[in-house]
């Protein structure tokens, strides 16, 4: 037994209202350069729907992640060493900019220096890759809000298989069916086929905490790493010639911060984690014959940290005690393998994903509802999960390899959950048998409706500060860090009472953490001296008048 760690991340789909602020952050944050107008290392899919970039589910035609060869050995869809080499230099399958889209801006400069005339003047949308005039018809978000609606559900890959099978599995009128959001970031997976595509070994998981990187000094822009993650979720600069990927906001991560995405997330609906895991297994996991195994293979491999062997071995391995109390505390390892409601994103790609979502389950409330039922009655809710409006069918496909019987566990230990606490909030005798039906305990499933509903930030976000090699050094990395210390990137502008570049150089990262979490955490209104001279929107959440938002008033002559 190897024991490495893991930081992991799971997403509540029933609190994401598809608000898109996480999307925006972290592009603000790691994607507003040259070359990455198209790029979004987070963005928000309403489902059903094609995804970003369209149809990138459809492994038949992408050829991403793993399949087993003849004699069950792991093997990449996109081919090997002698495939990769003839398609060096010119690899078909890569998504084009029609599978993602144009991007655009707009001739502002016209439209403000228009003459006075009898005709209105118009800022026509100008292409940002040829700088020519174009016609906006797509985009990362363009199916926001239209899941179930024919034109964008038809093309989804997911729904296109399940047709095949029955074709009246999906039913495509509005009052029949319900969408969903799907937050997407990298997987930073345990098996990444996108480092074992790539010809020039620039793409590598680190050895401290599993997060997935490509060396920009390595990387030759072969962009067979874009072919071979089946997520789609590696990008190619056009500028600078490189890949580009999701860095799980690393520099936050050392200092004990939550990713950019997570701590803007407006439906706190993200929580990150570590989980210790055993790489000498990862292979026999990934390996396993059907893909409906793949979840419970991925599940075996997470170890438990109260296990006083996989501490021995934790601790030989170099993992401190530090790290080893986060990994007894992560939400990610409650809540996907002791409370058993987070599934990982298409497991039958074999990549063994470390983002794993809660699926949704509110639309049954509100149907059941409507219908004049107690739509929270456990005797109610668990007849009618099998009548969910959109099929289980399509939840396993996306979270089980097409396993409905584990969905429908998930569904059932959700609803349990919502039956049981609607109980004890009126008053009445709390109903054992509920939390008993789903193999639960009373305490434990308090425990996990504390975690879903009402957990603080540190309960939320348990990360660990530093390297296992570097723990001790945490204080020092502190102090030196700064969460986007990049040349050109946020937080290497001098900064003022009027924003960047209006004052002496500052670090900003630890001190906008800092006060952040106090806003999240306090009932006051926003007051944190350690921004004054400083504040942007960012730093405010709305409450109260920070320090230093406006000018300070002279005192009157």
């Amino acid at each position: 037994m190897r024991v490495m760690a893991q930081v992991a991340m799971v997403m509540n789909l029933d609190k994401c209202i598809g608000c898109h602020t996480c999307s925006v952050t972290c592009k603000q944050a790691w994607t507003n350069r040259a070359g990455t107008e198209y790029v979004w290392f987070n963005n928000v899919e309403t489902r059903p729907g094609q995804g970003y970039p369209r149809q990138y589910e459809d492994q038949e035609r992408w050829r991403g992640g793993w399949k087993l060869d003849g004699r069950g050995r792991l093997r990449l869809r996109a081919g090997g060493r002698l495939q990769k080499l003839l398609t060096i230099f010119h690899s078909p399958v890569q998504p084009t900019l029609h599978d993602y889209y144009e991007p655009w801006t707009y001739d502002y400069e016209k439209l403000i220096n228009a003459p006075l005339g009898d005709d209105f003047p118009v800022a026509r949308p100008k292409s940002l890759i040829t700088g020519k005039d174009t016609k906006v018809t797509w985009s990362a978000n363009w199916d926001d809000n239209l899941g179930g609606g024919p034109e964008a559900a038809e093309l989804d890959p997911i729904i296109a298989k399940l047709r095949a099978e029955s074709e009246a599995q999906i039913k495509f009128s509005y009052e029949q069916t319900f969408m969903f959001y799907l937050p997407r970031i990298c997987e930073h997976c345990l098996n990444p086929s996108c480092m074992a595509s790539c010809p020039s070994g620039a793409i590598y998981k680190r050895s401290e905490d599993g997060i997935v990187l490509v060396d920009q000094d390595r990387c030759r822009g072969w962009r067979q790493c874009v072919t071979g993650c089946p997520y789609k979720k590696i990008y190619f600069n056009h500028r600078s010639g490189k890949a580009e990927k999701c860095t799980f906001c690393y520099p936050r991560i050392e200092v004990g911060q939550p990713t950019v995405c997570a701590e803007t997330c407006v439906g706190r609906l993200r929580y990150i984690g570590l989980v210790l895991y055993d790489a000498d297994r990862v292979t026999e996991a990934a390996s396993v014959e059907n893909d409906t195994d793949l979840y419970e293979a991925q599940l075996d491999l997470m170890l438990d940290p109260q296990d006083p062997e996989v501490i021995r071995q934790a601790r030989a391995a170099g993992i401190t005690d530090g790290w080893l109390d986060a990994a007894r505390r992560s939400p990610v390892y409650a809540l996907a393998k002791k409370y058993r409601i987070a599934l990982p994103l298409h497991p039958e790609y074999r990549t063994m994903p470390m983002v794993w979502y809660v699926p949704p389950l509110s639309p049954i409330v509100d149907l059941l509802t409507e219908q004049g039922h107690d739509g929270e009655a456990a005797g109610t809710l668990f007849g009618a999960i099998d009548a969910l409006r959109i099929p289980l069918e399509y939840l396993a496909e996306l979270f089980t390899a097409g396993d409905t019987d584990k969905v429908a566990h998930v569904l059932r230990t959700l609803a349990a959950m919502r039956s049981y606490m609607r109980d004890i909030n009126l008053g009445r005798e709390p109903d054992a048998s509920i939390p008993a039906s789903v193999g639960m305990s009373e305490e434990t499933m308090y425990e996990m409706y504390r975690l879903l509903a009402i957990a603080k930030y540190h309960d939320r976000y348990v990360i660990p500060t530093a390297h296992t090699e570097q723990h001790e050094r945490a204080s020092e990395l502190e102090e030196l860090a700064c969460s986007l210390d990049y040349d050109g990137g946020p937080g290497m502008y001098d900064s003022g009472a009027f924003g960047e570049a209006s004052g002496r150089p500052t670090p900003v990262s630890v001190e906008t953490f800092h006060a952040l979490q106090e806003r999240q955490t306090s009932e006051g209104a926003a007051g944190d001296a350690a921004l004054r001279g400083r504040t942007n929107l960012l730093n405010w959440d709305g409450n109260g008048v920070p320090d230093g938002l406006y000018p300070e008033r002279k005192a009157s002559q």
